[in-house]
This record gives structure tokens, sequence and C-alpha cells, in this order.
């Protein structure tokens, strides 16, 4: 009975060590940041500083749109860096559209290290700016792909614009984790980015884009997302698609019909 329960102790000891030691390393399995900083390659965008109201020094790229166009405020998943775009970048501004794309703490030649307060703090700081070059809210489309999902959907419950663009959304980083591995992997995520939880506070019309075949994303979790939100809101199943080939598989004249649909009914409201 000793034995055995010295076996016990043991195994318990090293479980709860294992448990540990994933606590503290949990957040180095969402966050793959590329810390270089490369000049933009897509025409007419320049590279811009944006500075935080914690004093980090955040990387932005940014294209002007054309007068009475709008802009979109967009954030990466999470180890995006905007050199890959070229396809996004072609698609936002052959309409006429700009935008103003921010990169983490930690990515791009951004400063600091990435958490989830800290990309709240960034999100926020690329907002502050557009408002400061004069840009209106209705101006401003805030986008979100994968992790920017959840910064976007948090940033849109607490500022105004024109929409709220989620694509290929999770409702929450612990759910994620939870459907690749077990439910106690939730515990272990403290940076879960938890839209599920600000979904609801957001007041403007919600656009959500979500491949059928998402290996990353749960496409369940998607339709979760869109079950929460407020109306206006509409969801775009993209048949065939994976996690980042949205892009490419169309999804930008859904959101060009979306913004038009929305900003007839603003002009007839008043």
């Amino acid at each position: 009975m000793k034995h055995r329960r010295r076996i016990a102790l043991i195994t318990i000891a090293l479980v709860a060590a294992a448990f540990a030691l994933l606590s503290c390393h949990a957040n180095s399995l969402i966050y793959h940041p590329h810390a270089e900083e490369v000049a933009p390659n897509f025409p007419e965008t320049q590279a811009i500083r944006l500075t935080t109201s914690d004093n980090e020094s955040i990387v932005a790229w940014y294209r002007a749109p054309q007068a009475g166009q709008p802009i979109f405020l967009f954030f990466d998943g999470n180890g995006g860096r905007p050199q890959i775009w070229e396809g996004r970048w072609g698609r936002i501004t052959e309409s006429g559209a700009g935008f103003l794309a921010v990169y983490y703490r930690g990515y791009s030649g951004s400063s600091g290290r990435p958490s989830e307060s800290g990309l709240h703090l960034d999100a926020r700081a690329g907002y502050d700016w557009l408002i400061a070059q004069g840009y209106a809210p209705d101006d401003i489309v805030i986008h979100g792909f994968s992790l920017g999902s959840g910064v976007a959907t948090h940033l849109a419950r607490d500022v105004p614009a024109q929409a709220l663009i989620l694509e290929a959304p999770f409702t929450g980083v612990d759910d994620v984790a939870a459907s690749h591995f077990s439910p106690f992997a939730r515990v272990l995520i403290r940076d879960s980015f938890r839209s599920r939880d600000w979904i609801g506070d957001v007041r403007m019309p919600v656009l959500i884009v979500h491949g059928d075949r998402d290996s990353v994303v749960p496409y369940a979790q998607g339709e979760r997302l869109y079950a929460l939100a407020n109306e206006p809101k509409q969801f775009v199943a993209m048949a065939g698609s994976d996690h980042a080939t949205l892009v490419r598989d169309g999804m930008y004249p859904h959101i060009w019909a979306f913004l038009a649909l929305h900003s007839a009914e603003r002009a007839r409201s008043g």
C-alpha cells in the first residue's frame, strides 16, 4: 500500500509539474511573431509608426483610400506578416478602398512582446490614429483575421465604425485549444480573446466569413459567434475553403456587397 501511495504521489507531482510548465509557456503557442521589419512591397503604401498608450512603437502599413471610399483597419493572425498579403491589399485597393494594417507588439519591427492586453492597446492606437488623421467612424471598417478576429471584436465593442468583418473567427482561443487537444487545455490558456463574451456588445453591422474546411478554427465556432451577434449581421459560408484561403477563394465580393447594402440602408435612414 505504501508503495502504491508513493507511486500515486509521484504521478500527481509529475502531472502538476507538467501542468505548471505548460501554463507558463501557453502564450508561446498562441503568438508566432516574425520580428523582422520589412519595407512595404505594395504600391503607394507606407510604413508608419503608432505609439500606444503604454509607449510601445507599433508598425502599421498604410495606404489612403480614394475619396468617398472606406479604410480597412486590419488585424492579422498570430503569425501575420504584411508582406505576404499582396493579394489581400490588391483586392482592397482595386475598389478604391484603403487600409491601415496594424502589426502587433513584437511583430514586424514593432517593439514589445505580445500579450492579450497589449494587442488591444495596439488596436486602439490604430483606431485613434485614423481618427486623428480626420477619418470619421463611418469611414472605418474593422476587419480581423483569425487571432485578429478577437482583437477586432474587442475593439468594435468599444468604438463606433462602419462595420465589423470577421474572417475565420473563433469564439475564444481557449475554445480552439479545447477543440484540438482536450477540454482541460482551457485552463492553460491565459490570453483567450473571448470574442463570445464581447460580440453581443457590438453595435454595428457584422459580417462573418468562414470556410467549411477550416483546419485551424472549427467552422462551428464561426456559426456560434454569428448566433451571438446582434442584427444587422450576415454569415458567409465559403464551401471548400480552409483557414487562410478565403481571400483567394472570393471573400472580397461578399464584403463589397455587404458594405454596399448597409451603406444604402444608412443613406435611407438619414
